[in-house]
């Protein structure tokens, strides 16, 4: 493959990613201005978006299996499509609360689907020096959906309405079709595929992916409130929520790109990140601006950069049906965006944000230790497959 069908198949990942991504992130940066017509609070938008996550987590897996069946040339399209449609239909549709949250877990499948079509493709169709640094740069396309999503708000949303916030989003979701890539076509079932894919080690990957996301949920949504809690200026907390989100970005990347001049030990790579990103935590229970700096800077610089170099490591090491497998590792991803917001809330309103951090920081170091045991349980896997008589 030459380097600019290379780049063609990078950029069409990212912008089929992004694209699907867009309903659930665009509702919480316009949440002020939806909230005031369709009439709910923080706490109804906090509900939603893990009711959201909650969904995904239940379609990931029959999903994966989809994607993998129809191949991702038709699945890519058909998740854009989705989300088009479901922006197009918030936008005209959405006259109260109860429509807005059947139109968005409607529409979670799309999510879903973008991303596992995004992991197919990449697998099939990018070469094998390059894969760790688009699936870096792919993961780095969900900061890049909170940034488009952040700029319609003073573009849109307040000035023409955030109704047309969601139309031209929807413009924005049928544009990536002219830039994604042919992917992969429609595959006859394959019975040994199944058997094949170590569903016990996976599954034990997915849950430390779960707690992981879980703990790093409350950087994004709490982090602001914390720091203001212990009497960071809101402006001050907002600029280093803002520069976390760049350090977690480049990281993805940097990691991606570290990665394809290893030969393994991705697994670990990712623990490693987790148990570090823990100390981060640790710090944001700490009183005083540097604790601040330095914890969100480990939290979002190690302790949330895993997601792309995980997909990677999951994908390299189950060739023969990468979105099924990496599906696997997205339920407990999904299910960490459902569970991780309404226990950290829970911490905060009963005991206190340090407690909560604490918590969270001793659940990422679970998710460190069980990534290291998931990884022990493949290597053994495939240590039995090639042992096996042909």
């Amino acid at each position: 493959m030459s380097e600019q069908s290379a780049w063609r198949v990078g950029a069409g990942a990212v912008a089929i990613t992004t694209s699907t991504v867009l309903p659930v992130f665009l509702l919480g940066a316009s949440a002020v201005q939806v909230g005031a017509e369709l009439g709910f609070d923080p706490a109804s938008l906090g509900l939603l978006v893990a009711a959201y996550f909650g969904v995904s987590a239940l379609m990931s897996l029959p999903v994966g299996r989809a994607v993998e069946r129809f191949g991702s040339r038709v699945t890519s399209r058909v998740a854009v499509l989705g989300a088009a449609v479901a922006m197009l239909l918030t936008a005209v549709v959405a006259r109260s609360l109860t429509t807005l949250t059947v139109i968005l877990l409607c529409s979670a499948w799309c999510n879903v689907m973008g991303q596992l079509s995004s992991n197919l493709t990449l697998a099939r169709s990018m070469p094998a020096h390059r894969l760790g640094l688009s699936f870096g740069v792919k993961q780095a396309s969900v900061p890049l959906a909170t940034l488009l999503a952040g700029l319609a708000v003073p573009a849109l949303a307040l000035t023409v309405g955030w109704r047309w916030s969601y139309v031209c989003a929807a413009a924005l979701a049928l544009a990536a079709l002219a830039v994604a890539s042919r992917g992969s076509a429609a595959r006859a079932a394959e019975s040994g595929a199944d058997t094949d894919r170590a569903t016990t080690a996976l599954a034990v990957i997915g849950a430390a992916a779960g707690l992981g996301a879980g703990a790093c949920t409350g950087l994004g949504i709490f982090l602001v409130a914390s720091a203001v809690d212990r009497g960071v200026p809101p402006g001050i907390a907002g600029l280093v929520l803002t520069m976390g989100s760049i350090v977690g970005l480049v990281m993805r990347v940097l990691l991606g790109w570290h990665a394809d001049r290893r030969s393994g030990g991705h697994i670990t790579v990712v623990a490693g990140c987790l148990l570090v990103g823990a100390l981060g935590l640790v710090l944001l229970a700490l009183p005083g601006t540097v604790a601040l700096v330095l914890g969100v800077v480990l939290g979002f610089g190690l302790g949330w950069s895993w997601p792309g170099l995980l997909q990677f490591a999951v994908v390299r090491l189950n060739p023969e049906a990468p979105a099924a497998a990496t599906a696997v590792v997205q339920v407990g991803v999904y299910a960490g965006g459902f569970l991780g917001p309404v226990g950290f809330g829970l911490v905060v309103g009963t005991v206190s944000f340090t407690a909560a951090w604490l918590l969270a920081a001793v659940a990422m170091v679970l998710a460190g230790v069980l990534a290291l045991l998931g990884r022990r349980m493949l290597v053994a896997h495939r240590a039995r497959r090639v042992l096996q008589p042909a």
